[in-house]
């Protein structure tokens, strides 16, 4: 096993468990009760697959499904779920650098008291981290619960990025689907956090709890990476027209898919219910909503376009008489011209055209 790969797969999965482990402990923070530290337990899966994928896979990564992204969901959802359902009203009146300025404060008198001897180094940097710690749960619910989802969706690109990637997926598809991965977790990011903070909604609890089933179903597309990948087919056997549709835009329709009815559509549908129903309006959540429209028109005019493009080139094929095979799959069905091409070669020298005879010249 490759030194890198170990690295890159044992860092990554820690930084999931610590960040998973704050988020429990702001959750038993907020609470004030000690019994939801049993969340943590829902890193021992994390920890489970971690030896699995290296005693199996050597550290990298599998086909489609990346099971470490995985269950860093199931371990940190649950938390963000109990922190926004709870949302405190505490207010946030701490300023930028108060912290530091604390913290800066209390270093300088501990330093200056424990100047001497080791052990007195030991305590001023044992007191130094309880301050911190303490300063930091002086900052209010909102802005810890918001920091935690700011956190969250940069760890899963990043985090997507640095685990080792599997014999399937290559770098230039990696590249794509971080880049698609950026703008996926600004959008779900934005849909949160523009919809929780209306003051109408938090007074509604089961809005709450329906933007929040929204928002974990748009977090499930992060483990999959078919975005950038071909099924392909495993026959150049004459396959029924939606299996050649599946297997030639494979990656575009699994991207119109995860648009209509993974992200989009479901944003789409809450935004439609607060204006229609419950007439929540504001300047952000109309324009929000005339976004999800046009994005949702667009990919229906593309899988229009799609279907047409396909459609016309089965008739083209069928009119010229060819067997439409799976153009995911070239090799087999060039493995398969060739050979019936060698074989009428080794004929065509196994038997060569006879020449026409000639008649005899006349002796003059």
């Amino acid at each position: 096993m490759e030194l890198m790969v170990l690295l890159n797969a044992l860092v990554t999965r820690l930084l999931f468990v610590l960040h998973s482990l704050i988020g429990v402990w702001r959750v038993t923070a907020v609470k004030k009760e000690p019994k939801y530290w049993l969340l943590a337990l829902l890193n021992l899966l994390l920890c489970l697959e971690t030896g699995l994928t290296l005693k199996f896979k050597q550290g990298r990564g599998y086909k489609w499904f990346s099971p470490a992204i995985f269950l860093y969901l199931i371990c940190i959802v649950p938390s963000l779920w109990l922190l926004e359902i709870h949302h405190g009203t505490q207010y946030c009146g701490n300023e930028p650098g108060a912290v530091q300025v604390n913290v800066s404060n209390q270093d300088f008198n501990q330093s200056r008291d424990s100047s001497h001897g080791n052990e007195g180094t030991d305590h001023h940097i044992i007191q130094t981290a309880k301050v911190f710690v303490n300063q930091l749960s002086t900052i209010c619910e909102t802005v810890w619960t918001l920091a935690l989802h700011q956190t969250f969706l940069l760890l899963l690109v990043v985090g997507r990025w640095l685990l080792p990637i599997g014999v399937e997926i290559t770098r230039d598809q990696l590249s794509q689907l971080l880049l698609m991965f950026v703008g996926t977790a600004a959008d779900i990011l934005e849909f949160a956090s523009e919809t929780l903070d209306i003051e109408d909604v938090r007074k509604n609890y089961a809005l709450i709890n329906a933007i929040l089933a929204v928002w974990t179903w748009s977090m499930l597309q992060f483990p999959l990476d078919l975005a950038v990948q071909h099924i392909g087919c495993k026959s150049s056997a004459p396959a029924r027209i939606p299996s050649l549709l599946l297997c030639r835009y494979s990656a575009e329709l699994w991207n119109i898919g995860v648009s209509l009815f993974i992200q989009d559509g479901p944003f789409f549908i809450v935004r439609s219910i607060l204006m229609g129903h419950f007439r929540i309006f504001n300047q952000m959540l109309v324009f929000f909503t005339a976004k999800n429209i046009l994005v949702v028109t667009l990919q229906l005019y593309r899988l229009a376009v799609i279907t047409l493009d396909f459609r016309a080139t089965v008739l083209q094929k069928s009119r010229k008489g060819e067997v439409c095979c799976c153009p995911c799959e070239p090799y087999e069905a060039r493995a398969h011209v060739a050979g019936h091409q060698e074989n009428e070669m080794k004929e065509f020298v196994a038997f060569p055209p006879k020449e026409e005879s000639q008649a005899p010249l006349e002796d003059h």
